[in-house]
């Protein structure tokens, strides 16, 4: 079968905020082929996304992501590979195209698991989906106490885990930040796991991220995670050398394999957390977890948004037992919890697993998606080059 078709929808929740949540928006992809359709899902924003799978040619190797996928045939994981490596060869100058390329490669997997009538784990190798113990991935609140309720409700809803990522931490001071540490330990008891994410935003600034060391041991931290902009590998190493019985985590921000790789051998991370929205798909993923696993460093996904794109982020990992933790978006918007009318949930054990239905098992929910549409045109010399697609 060929690639006939492949349409992106920019989704948007009414209002915009400024709060570090990628729930908010979306850019949905649908690849039909042979009678079938799949469906993936960006994580970046939509409108560079889409006007990188539709933009005019600049040169050789700058041509927009859509002339390499249409009319490529789809027959097995090998051609999402080949496909996915020509994309890379023909938009290498074309910076957007990996992030567009991720939610495409997503639905390949989903399109070709139900031709194939099997979930995408077991097309990858994996003989079973093994359970993993999700954490519930929520922000700091703006006071301890905000942030003491939110671990209590997590508790209560029945998880085990919980990370707490940006709000004020890292912006007012080490003692500020022990209070928000501790305010979560409290609240999720001594039992759970704890986790903290910053959001780079140290910079390469060593110190002031090794300050926050000491409270998050007293915290009793699984990890410190993303304390330096993506690239700083050698703030990480110095950083992970200090000797903190608390891990340093990074990868999110990789949009290629050789970034996560160079984390891990250069940046001497514990636990590598990659976003099958914007490293290019399950396939990359899967490489990744592949060499975490041999270099014993832990792989984690990483998803903040919808149940789409937490089944695609459980694909790479689904069989592998040493790498048992799993992000599960606990708070998301109502655009990304409304996307499918399936969810995967915990089981009595507190586990979730990839889906064993075909491809990424899930569905759609068309009715809740047309309502956050984004209507959108691009012209390029009165030339219409995009327009939102019939759902």
């Amino acid at each position: 079968m060929k690639i006939e078709a492949v349409d992106l929808f920019y989704l948007a929740m009414p209002e915009i905020t400024d709060e570090a949540d990628g729930s908010q928006d979306a850019l949905l992809v649908r690849v039909s082929a042979g009678g079938h359709f799949g469906w993936g899902e960006c994580e970046a924003a939509p409108l560079p996304s889409i006007a990188a799978f539709i933009c005019p040619k600049s040169h050789g190797v700058c041509r927009p992501v859509g002339e390499s996928v249409l009319g490529q045939r789809l027959e097995t994981p090998a051609d999402i590979a080949r496909i996915s490596a020509l994309v890379a060869y023909n938009s290498m100058d074309l910076l957007q195209a990996a992030h567009t390329m991720s939610g495409i490669e997503m639905a390949l997997w989903d399109l070709l698991g139900k031709k194939r009538e099997e979930p995408v784990w077991r097309l990858l190798g994996y003989r079973q989906a093994l359970g993993k113990t999700p954490y519930a991935s929520l922000l700091f609140g703006d006071t301890p106490d905000i942030t003491l309720d939110r671990a209590r409700a997590a508790r209560r809803d029945g998880f085990s885990a919980a990370k707490f990522g940006w709000g004020p931490v890292g912006r007012d001071g080490v003692a500020a930040d022990a209070d928000h540490f501790m305010a979560a330990r409290e609240g999720l008891g001594p039992d759970a796991h704890f986790m903290v994410d910053v959001g780079q935003i140290f910079g390469e600034d060593i110190e002031t991220a090794a300050a926050r060391l000491k409270p998050l041991d007293d915290a009793d931290a699984l990890w410190l995670e993303e304390p330096f902009d993506a690239g700083a590998f050698e703030a990480y190493a110095t950083l992970a050398a200090r000797g903190a019985r608390v891990r340093i985590a990074g990868g999110e921000a990789a949009h290629n394999v050789h970034m996560a790789k160079h984390l891990i051998d250069y940046g001497g991370i514990g636990f590598v957390q990659i976003d099958c929205g914007r490293i290019g798909g399950i396939g990359p993923a899967m490489k990744v977890a592949e060499m975490a696993s041999t270099r014993g460093v832990t792989y984690v996904n990483h998803t903040f948004t919808s149940h789409l794109a937490l089944s695609a982020s459980m694909q790479p990992f689904a069989g592998l037992s040493e790498s048992h933790i799993c992000e599960y978006p606990a708070a998301p918007k109502e655009l990304a919890r409304r996307l499918t009318a399936n969810h995967i949930t915990p089981d009595r054990e507190g586990l979730i697993r990839a889906p064993d239905a075909p491809g990424l098992g899930m569905e759609i929910d068309t009715g809740w998606v047309r309502d956050y549409l984004v209507d959108t045109e691009i012209r390029v010399q009165g030339r219409l080059l995009y327009r939102t697609p019939e759902f």
